[in-house]
C-alpha cells in the first residue's frame, strides 16, 4: 500500500458567516493523480490554499508530505509546488528570463538555473519561444510556462488549481500529457477541475465536493458504477440529446423504460443507450448535498 502524501481529517473553514469547508476528510496516496471535482464555490480553491499554507484552517488536521500545515509550514513549502488558476508570469520578460529568475530566487546557482531552464523549455515545448516576451504568448503557451515555473525546483507534491481553465481543446490535451508524464515520474498531483473529462482521463482517484463537503470519492469507474447501469438518451432530428433516463442496466428495466417513453416522445425521436459518464456522476452527486458515497 502506498504511503499517503496528503492526509486531511475534520477540516473546516469559514470566512465570516460563510462556511466554505464543512468537515472534509481526504487521503491521497503518494505517486498518484487525485482530482477534486466540483462546481464554482464548492470550496476547491480554499482547500488548495489551506494545503499550500496560504490560508489557515479553522478546525481539523492537514498533513502534506508528512508535515502539518500549521506547525510545520516551512517543511510543507519545501515539499510542494503550486500552480494557481491564473498564469503568474512576468509579461515583460521572455520565457527564458522568467524561468532563470525563478531559479535564482529558489536558490539555484546561475549555472544550475540556466541548465534547469533549458530542461523545462524542452519539456514544455517552449524552445522556439524561449526569447519571446510572454505578452506575445497564446493562452496555452502561458499556461505551459506557468506550470514550468512551478517545477523549476523539483517537489514531490504538485497542486494544480484548475490548470486548463480557459484553454482550447488542443492546449488542454497538451497539458494533460505533461501532467501524465509528471505522474509517471512518481510525483503526487492534486488537481482541481470543473472539466469532467479531465478528471476521468487523468485521475487515479476522484473526490466530488459540493457545498463544502465531500459527497463522493473513488475511481472514475467506481463512481460511474454507483450512479447506475446504462443510460437511455433521447435524441431529436438534429442528433441533440433532449432527455436522459438512468436505468439499472437490466434488460427488464431498459425495456420497461423504453415502453414508458414510447407513449410520450414526439415522432422521429431516436434512442441511444450508453454507459454512465462523469457528467451523470456529477449531476447525480451535486444535486443532493446530503448524500455521501465512499467506494
Amino acid at each position: 500500500m502506498k504511503q499517503s502524501a496528503i492526509e486531511i481529517s475534520g477540516l473546516r473553514k469559514s470566512f465570516g458567516k460563510q462556511t466554505v469547508l464543512s468537515g472534509v476528510d481526504l487521503t491521497v496516496p503518494a505517486g498518484t493523480v487525485f482530482a477534486l471535482l466540483g462546481p464554482n464555490g464548492a470550496g476547491k480553491t480554499t482547500l488548495i490554499n489551506i494545503m499550500s499554507t496560504l490560508v489557515s484552517p479553522d478546525e481539523g488536521k492537514v498533513n502534506v508530505g508528512g508535515y502539518d500545515v500549521l506547525t510545520e509550514r516551512d517543511q510543507v513549502k519545501q515539499n510542494i509546488s503550486l500552480t494557481g488558476q491564473f498564469a503568474a508570469v512576468d509579461e515583460v520578460l521572455s520565457a527564458e528570463e522568467n524561468l532563470r529568475m525563478i531559479g535564482r530566487l529558489s536558490g539555484l546557482t546561475a549555472a544550475q538555473s540556466r541548465l534547469r531552464t533549458m530542461e523545462l523549455l524542452k519539456a514544455f515545448d517552449l524552445v522556439d519561444a524561449a526569447k519571446k516576451r510572454v505578452k506575445t504568448f497564446s493562452g496555452g503557451m502561458r499556461r505551459r510556462l506557468d506550470l514550468a515555473i512551478s517545477l523549476v525546483v523539483s517537489r514531490p507534491v504538485i497542486f494544480l488549481d484548475e490548470p486548463t481553465t480557459g484553454l482550447d481543446t488542443i492546449s488542454r490535451r497538451a497539458l494533460w500529457d505533461i501532467i501524465s508524464q509528471l505522474a509517471r515520474q512518481g510525483r503526487t498531483i492534486f488537481l482541481t477541475t470543473q472539466y469532467l473529462e479531465e478528471a476521468d482521463q487523468l485521475a487515479d482517484q476522484i473526490a466530488v465536493i459540493n457545498g463544502g463537503r465531500i459527497v463522493a470519492s473513488g475511481s472514475a469507474e467506481q463512481l460511474k458504477a454507483r450512479v447506475g447501469g446504462e443510460v437511455i438518451e433521447l435524441l431529436n432530428a438534429h442528433d441533440e440529446v433532449i432527455h436522459t433516463v438512468p436505468t439499472t442496466g437490466s434488460i427488464q428495466d431498459i425495456s420497461r423504460t423504453l415502453n414508458d417513453l414510447a407513449h410520450s416522445v414526439p415522432p422521429g425521436t431516436r434512442v441511444n443507450i450508453r454507459r454512465p459518464s462523469m457528467d451523470d456522476v456529477f449531476v447525480a452527486l451535486t444535486a443532493n448535498k446530503k448524500e455521501v458515497l465512499h467506494v
